[in-house]
């Protein structure tokens, strides 16, 4: 089931608004009025926007409004260019990262992985990182440059199949699953928010939050080496329309039943 995957406490009700808000900026009285919906008291925001603050992870600006800041505003950014997708026409190559440091400590490792997760590589063995070259070389360069302290690029042409070399990198079959999956529950949710429904809303945050969680974990591959079924862009664009809907009617509920009910 789409609702139950994750239980929302407060702290995941504020980050998941904010990201998905341009700017990432809210008054604390909107986001006391988003808890509401899923039945988090005032003071429970409130304290969970006083601990985010402290780690760091929101600033206060203006008049009480908060707003991301650090690593989560480049979590926004990642998370808009998983929305768009974008790719290059593919030439057949491949683009391989061997990893070059002699020691590595723990958290190299770590700081290691993320990055090549974040410009979509796949992990076949050992210090070893590959994917199509079909991605802008300028994507990212934060993650590249953290990377690039570990690892030496090449250039591939691998031998074989190269869509049953994708297959053993990525689970393809589970991705195309799941995001089939989605497609079919945007659909019943959008035609409520279409009416103005704002019972649409809390089931529909969570929804929000499994797509742009699974389209983060999109590979990004040419479409050579993909089934003429893949939900990639179809799911892309079922989103921007039903994401559409949903901050419609979220702002029309802040404006008047939200925001009227806090006190």
């Amino acid at each position: 089931m789409i609702d139950a995957e994750r239980p929302l406490n407060a702290r995941s009700v504020v980050l998941s608004t904010l990201l998905g808000t341009e700017p990432p900026r809210m008054s604390a009285r909107r986001l006391v009025a988003v808890g509401r919906l899923f039945g988090i008291g005032e003071g429970t925001v409130r304290t969970a926007l006083t601990r985010m603050v402290q780690r760091g992870e929101l600033t206060v600006v203006g008049d009480a409004h908060y707003q991301l800041s650090g690593d989560l505003v480049a979590r926004q950014q990642r998370q808009g260019e998983s929305r768009v997708g974008t790719s290059e026409l593919w030439n057949g190559r491949w683009r391989l990262a061997v990893v070059t440091a002699e020691t590595r400590s723990s958290s190299d490792r770590a700081m290691f992985r993320r990055a090549m997760e974040r410009l979509r590589f796949a992990n076949q063995r050992e210090g070893v990182w590959l994917r199509p070259d079909n991605l802008p070389a300028d994507r990212m360069p934060a993650a590249r440059s953290e990377a690039s302290a570990q690892c030496a690029w090449f250039v591939a042409n691998p031998d074989g199949d190269d869509a049953q070399l994708a297959a053993s990198l990525w689970d393809l079959d589970d991705w195309s699953r799941r995001g089939h999956e989605l497609r079919r529950a945007l659909d019943p949710i959008r035609r409520r928010l279409d009416e103005g429904d704002a019972t649409a809303l809390a089931p529909g945050f969570v929804l929000s939050a499994a797509v742009l969680r699974h389209l983060q974990a999109d590979p990004l591959l040419p479409f050579e080496l993909l089934d003429r079924a893949w939900p990639g862009d179809p799911l892309r664009r079922d989103y921007e329309v039903y994401d559409d809907a949903y901050r419609r009617v979220l702002w029309e509920w802040l404006h008047h039943d939200g925001e009227g009910s806090s006190g």
